[in-house]
């Protein structure tokens, strides 16, 4: 029963990201609407961590699967995809290292 609350919880936080999603006109996607919704309910206390720690452990484990329907669908449109494969390679590549980069920045400027 604790694992059905918890996971009612993150889903009704994603429901309300949903839903702001429909009456905002801004370009945010739902899942950005509710990240910040549980990141607020968390820091001030709404949301104890207890609350939804281990159904959110659950599904961070099982994210890699998340990721099985995106391949699927490169494999797909390998067609499309392949008379742009070096221009999207290095655009992967300098992202990743942009994010790398400001991603420890970040990290050594607020864990002092």
């Amino acid at each position: 029963m604790k694992y059905i609350k918890q996971l009612l919880i993150i889903l009704l936080v994603s429901m309300i990201g949903e839903l702001l999603k429909y009456l905002l006109p801004l370009p945010i996607p739902s899942s950005i609407y509710g990240m910040i919704i549980m990141f607020i309910a968390l820091m001030t206390g709404f949301i104890k961590l207890n609350q939804v720690k281990e159904v959110g452990k659950y599904m961070i484990e099982i994210m890699p699967i998340m990721f099985i329907p995106a391949g699927v669908g490169l494999v797909n449109g390998w067609g499309v995809l392949k008379s742009m494969l070096i221009p999207v390679c290095i655009i992967t590549v300098i992202t990743s290292i942009t994010v790398m980069i400001v991603t420890g920045h970040v990290f050594i400027r607020y864990s002092e």
